[in-house]
């Protein structure tokens, strides 16, 4: 007969903290979100440590090289997606490890035969109302001018018009050359009231441009993931088919930490993996596994020296697993049950092994329930799909701004990699779906405002430090009728357009 777990599988939403004393020293100012991404030996730091817990999800949708830059610069870590040619992912790693501080890779290039119509419609896809004109349409290609909102009037000017016709040209253009400093670069914006200042080399071809919009933000991030270098950090996804293939060339690109990609890591295929990074790297390479959902995985892939460990088996909002195949548990149950496994496998054996919580976070206050359950950071997949700095399209849907968002196992990515139990190399069935999530604007703005919650409500809970949440947090299980009560409810809400919705 089947073994059966006790007890029911609940998510974070069935859960609640209860607050503890606060003392006066429990603001969000003095509180520190800075958590061991890999292992350490007790008594030791660990050789990686993230300044946030978010590290961004191995997705197509989510991560690729902007997101990268801007999530180091809010300090944490973003997992390159590796459903792609091992040579495409490692230039990614190499463009985020290359890339200066305040100098932006465009990604809204033109070329002069492009209309004014093209230029609107790019426009409404990025965001971005600066674009430099190339001569091949390239962010690297040579310089030829730059088109700014206000070379031209949508309301008179003919939308058929080229670019050639109403771009400030190269040779009216005040640039900087590829040895100038971001500090001389902000000088040169500001003495010569530039909104942006083009980099150009020796060829004049494009090597970035600094906004005159960065120069506070870049004042203002203390908490940037930086290597011995002062290069921002990244990581890279990998699968257990390639590995003697991708690993060498994401080592040679400089990724800080590799993270094998699957659905469900209890398998020898992943044993397999890890023993030959360490056949071939030894320590140095720091690569994470899973997923699992119980103290065994935990135990299993901790033993085979996985520097941290993932939980999770389709809780994601693009992930249908579950539903087809009839795997998985409940988010927190799953992370409560391996995050205990870890803590006993540290007083065995003097080694701790962080756990990252993979998937089922819908609302901010998800994040810091799951921090208090005992994860040490946190992957997110939807969370950052939503900002401008995801992969993905902006597209208009219903009036509404929304951003494309699609799961590794769906039929838009055919990432079979993930899903891979020794079979043929195709995606049999699909365990994910192809949807939008609501556009929310820079990931700057949006990451700030969750971790003010986080801070916040760890205050309440009396603690100034993860470990601390660990140990202080008090949780209770609420009923159906509490959830409903947790919300608005018995009253008229005005919403925005000041429009009534009741709550009953």
């Amino acid at each position: 007969m089947a073994m059966f777990f006790p007890g029911e599988s609940h998510t974070f939403s069935e859960y609640l903290l209860v607050p503890g004393y606060s003392s006066s020293e429990c603001v969000p100012a003095n509180v520190s979100l800075k958590t061991p991404l890999v292992r350490f030996k007790r008594g030791e730091e660990p050789s990686i440590s993230l300044n946030v817990p978010m590290v961004s999800a191995i997705m197509q949708s989510v991560s690729g090289e902007q997101m990268g830059i801007a999530l180091a610069t809010e300090g944490g870590m973003s997992f390159i997606y590796g459903s792609q040619t091992p040579e495409q992912e490692a230039a990614m790693v190499k463009a985020v490890k290359d890339h200066k501080a305040g100098f932006v890779v465009s990604d809204s290039t033109l070329t002069p035969e492009m209309t004014m119509q093209e230029v609107m419609d790019l426009k409404e896809k990025t965001g971005h109302s600066t674009m430099p004109v190339t001569e091949d349409g390239t962010p690297h290609g040579k310089l030829l001018g730059i088109v700014t909102s206000r070379d031209y009037r949508p309301s008179r000017d003919d939308p058929s018009s080229k670019v050639a016709t109403f771009m400030t040209p190269r040779e009216q253009l005040i640039v900087g050359d590829k040895d100038i400093t971001l500090k001389k670069a902000n000088d040169v914006i500001w003495d010569k009231k530039l909104n942006a200042l083009p980099v150009v080399d020796e060829n004049d071809c494009l090597l970035g441009i600094v906004f005159r919009k960065d120069y506070d933000s870049h004042k203002t991030n203390p908490n940037e993931m930086l290597d011995a270098n002062k290069r921002y950090m990244v990581g890279a996804g990998i699968n257990t088919r390639d590995y003697e293939t991708r690993v060498p060339l994401l080592i040679e690109a400089g990724a800080d930490a590799l993270c094998i990609d699957s659905s469900e890591g209890f398998s020898e295929w992943q044993k397999r993996t890890i023993a030959w990074i360490r056949e071939n790297y030894g320590e140095d390479v720091k690569v994470g596994a899973g997923n699992v959902v119980d103290a065994e995985g935990f135990r299993f892939l901790a033993d085979c020296g996985a520097d941290f460990i993932k939980v999770g088996i389709g809780g994601g909002s693009i992930c249908i697993t579950r539903e087809t195949k009839g795997i998985g548990r409940g988010q927190a149950t799953a992370l409560i049950d391996v995050c205990r496994a870890r803590d006993e496998y540290f007083e065995e054996t003097g080694i701790y092994v962080p756990v990252c919580s993979d998937g089922g976070i819908v609302y901010d206050y998800h994040m810091t329930l799951a921090l208090a359950m005992g994860a040490d950071f946190l992957m997110l997949g939807r969370y950052f799909a939503r900002f401008d700095e995801s992969p993905t399209a902006r597209v208009n849907v219903n009036g509404q701004y929304m951003k494309e968002y699609w799961g590794e196992g769906s039929a838009r990515a055919r990432n079979w990699q993930r899903y891979d139990l020794g079979g043929a190399a195709k995606l049999a069935f699909e365990e994910g779906v192809d949807s939008y999530v609501p556009y929310a604007g820079s990931l700057k703005d949006g990451v700030n405002s969750t971790l003010y919650k986080i801070k916040s409500t760890m205050c309440n809970c009396g603690a100034l430090t993860i470990k601390e949440l660990q140990e202080k947090a008090r949780l209770t299980l609420v009923s159906a009728t509490s959830i409903v009560e947790g919300g608005a409810h018995d009253v008229v809400v005005k919403d925005r357009n000041h429009q009534m919705v009741s709550y009953q």
